[in-house]
């Protein structure tokens, strides 16, 4: 026999969606049967498996440890993520992790051999003992906003299934604000609010905005603002109101402001000047915001919170020599977006 106690971590799911998690290796209709037999039950009575799990619930497996074993594979040893490179954390409690995605870092795996900031994650929380080998079991953390590659900034995760589910349900329904800074191109001199409409070419790995509608294009709206403007290019702040591939790189390329170091859609030869002149080598795009709106639950912490992640140093460098502006200063001056 065998008794596992709910955590908080693992709350807010259904008995056999835990289970499925728990005993990976078992077949279709396994738990069912064993709780039909009372062989599997919570806290102390029969189950059906729909039950949503609070934490302190008490499950007890009256299985073998034979087959407790092959089914959770248990012989196989749960091993963390090769030691990867320190993060940088914003934020933290019980229930969320808010860090600063540096530059060439991917958000989640593209490929099987790829350490992606998830395993980035994953491995801090296992080093800090926020997160055990057993709990990776049945829980994974997860990130709940992701970046490009070669963008930084705020990206938020799930140290809960509770956090994961109610951070990824903000994002979605855009009731967080997202705001970012970027150096383009061009002499932007008044808020503006534009849209359009946004078609992906997945095999190039691109995207393309026009004005008017077409089949499978997804309707996108973006506000930005100038924080500091100079000959010739602009610091700008944006509010990204929607929040598709490639939505404000291509977005503000289309509009005549090319976001300096972006290949794909800005200027080569500025970008080329970028290069040589700073070593410059991704675009200087940078998730620096996140509002929250008044939350409870798990985000209760949160509610009606700023968070800011500095920009890279290769950022605030160009924007001190370009713009005539310490990066740091000019941090906290623009807040002229509503309130997402």
């Amino acid at each position: 026999m065998k008794e596992l106690i709910i955590s908080d971590r693992d709350a807010n799911q259904r008995l056999d969606k835990f289970l499925g998690k728990y005993m990976e290796q078992a077949p279709a209709g396994f738990f069912y049967k064993m709780m039909r037999r009372k062989n599997i039950v919570l806290n102390g009575k029969k189950a059906s498996g729909k039950e949503k799990l609070q934490p302190g619930d008490r499950l007890k497996l009256f299985l073998s440890d034979e087959t407790i074993t092959k089914f959770t594979g248990e012989d196989r040893a749960v091993k963390a993520p090769v030691r990867s490179p320190e993060l940088e954390v914003i934020y933290e409690d019980e229930h969320v992790l808010i860090v600063n995605k540096p530059v060439g870092m991917l958000s989640q795996k593209a490929k099987p051999g790829d350490v992606s900031l998830v395993e980035v994650i994953t491995d801090y929380l296992l080093q800090t003992g926020s997160l055990t080998p057993e709990e990776l079991r049945t829980f994974r953390p997860g990130i709940c906003n992701r970046l490009d590659r070669n963008t930084s900034g705020i990206v938020t995760a799930g140290k809960s299934l509770a956090g994961l589910q109610e951070l990824s349900e903000g994002f979605r329904e855009r009731s967080f604000g997202k705001y970012y800074r970027c150096l383009v191109k061009g002499e932007v001199r008044r808020k503006q609010l534009v849209s359009g409409y946004l078609t992906k070419d997945n095999r190039k790995n691109q995207v393309m905005v026009r004005n008017v509608p077409s089949e499978g294009a997804a309707w996108i709206e973006t506000e930005y603002w100038p924080v500091s403007v100079t000959e010739g290019y602009t610091l700008l702040e944006i509010h990204l109101i929607t929040g598709k591939p490639h939505q404000i790189r291509a977005h503000l390329a289309s509009e005549g402001y090319p976001v300096i170091g972006d290949y794909k859609y800005g200027n080569r030869e500025i970008n080329e000047a970028f290069r040589r002149k700073y070593g410059l080598t991704s675009q200087l795009l940078h998730a620096y915001r996140l509002e929250f709106p008044r939350m409870e639950s798990a985000l209760r912490p949160l509610s009606g919170r700023i968070i800011y992640a500095r920009e890279p140093k290769i950022f605030q460098r160009i924007q001190a020599d370009v713009m005539g502006t310490d990066g740091k200063k000019e941090n906290r001056k623009s807040r002229g977006g509503r309130r997402g």
